[in-house]
C-alpha cells in the first residue's frame, strides 16, 4: 500500500516562499505520475502541478505558472515530490495535497486519475 505524507506547509507573508514535500513510501516505480492539488475554503479541490516521466513537470493553473515548480527525487523504495512555491499570494492559501497514480503513466487534472492521496498540509499566506 502506497502511503503519501506531505510536509512543509505553514504561515508565510505575501511574497515569501515555501517548499512542500510529499514522501511516497512503497511507490517504487519512477515513471508513474505524482501531482499536487489544493483546496481553498469553500472551493473545489483543484490540480496545481504534476510530474511524470512521460510529461515532465506540468503546471495547470495559470495563476501558478512561473511561481510553482514541481520536482521529484526517485530513490530505491521511496519517491519524494517537491513543490517550490515562490512569490506567494493570499489566494494561494489552501490545504495542499499530493496524489499518486499506479494506474496511468501520464498526468491529469482529474482527481479520479489518482489512486493515493496524502492527508494534506496547510499553507496560509497572510501579513
Amino acid at each position: 500500500q502506497v502511503q503519501l505524507v506531505e510536509s512543509g506547509g505553514g504561515l508565510v507573508q505575501p511574497g515569501g516562499s515555501l517548499r512542500l514535500s510529499c514522501t511516497a513510501a512503497r511507490f517504487t516505480a519512477d515513471y508513474y505520475p505524482i501531482a499536487w492539488f489544493r483546496q481553498a475554503p469553500g472551493k473545489e479541490r483543484e490540480a496545481v502541478s504534476c510530474i511524470s516521466n512521460r510529461d515532465g513537470p506540468i503546471n495547470y493553473a495559470d495563476s501558478v505558472k512561473g511561481r510553482f515548480t514541481i520536482t521529484r527525487d526517485n530513490a530505491k523504495n521511496t519517491v519524494t515530490a517537491y513543490l517550490q512555491i515562490d512569490r506567494l499570494k493570499p489566494e494561494d492559501t489552501a490545504v495542499y495535497y499530493c496524489a499518486a497514480s499506479l494506474t496511468y503513466y501520464y498526468c491529469s487534472e482529474r482527481r479520479g486519475h489518482y489512486d493515493f492521496w496524502g492527508q494534506g498540509t496547510q499553507v496560509t499566506v497572510s501579513s
